[in-house]
């Protein structure tokens, strides 16, 4: 039996690792699939999806659980009545779908696809959307995500990115140049 896993991956962390394991016990493969995987360089979605793929990848190391997932990527077609389809024709076949997001739930099971709503682990700690706020931050985003992933945003200067992507454009000259209050 092959299930599926989607999410956005900005970035893979700790908690996706849990839900991956959790999931690997009741499958004999996981298709992991990065969804808006056209979005980078921005506050909300830093990475690209080829660096998505790779932190999966490292996270998954070389043991059991890398060998039973298949990592691929889809790109948002934004009709969600046929998204459903759109990833069916994208992706490797699956026979059910891991998912706690009420509309890709709500897509799926009007599909005629079984859903299952993996467990939760520590939700309000295991968040892209928290692990991205203490990166901009400064804060202690590293013991959040596997160390070879934490290891893979330092080497492509992820933080750097994202911090200089959330910026808001007010700060900039017009050709590019910080302003510097010494210069008026």
């Amino acid at each position: 039996m092959r299930g599926l896993y989607i999410g956005r991956f900005q970035p893979y962390h700790l908690g996706h690792q849990a839900v991956l394991e959790e999931i690997s016990r009741e499958v004999d493969e996981i298709v992991i699939v990065i969804g808006s995987a056209q979005e980078s360089h921005d506050p909300e979605d830093p990475f690209t999806s080829g660096e998505r793929m790779e932190m999966i990848y490292a996270a998954l190391g070389k043991g059991e659980l890398r060998k039973k997932c298949i990592v691929t990527t889809l790109q948002d077609i934004n009709r969600n009545s046929l998204w459903v389809s759109h990833l069916q024709s994208m992706v490797p076949c699956f026979d059910l779908v891991y998912s706690n997001n009420p509309l890709v739930i709500r897509l799926f099971v009007e599909a005629g696809v079984e859903v299952k709503k993996p467990p939760l682990y520590q939700r309000d700690v295991y968040s892209g959307s928290a692990i991205r706020a203490l990166m901009r931050e400064g804060g202690d985003w590293e013991r959040l995500v596997p160390p070879s992933v934490a290891e893979f945003i330092r080497e492509i200067g992820g933080v750097e990115r994202l911090c200089q992507v959330s910026r808001s454009d007010s700060a900039y000259s017009q050709d590019g140049a910080m302003y510097n209050s010494s210069m008026i």
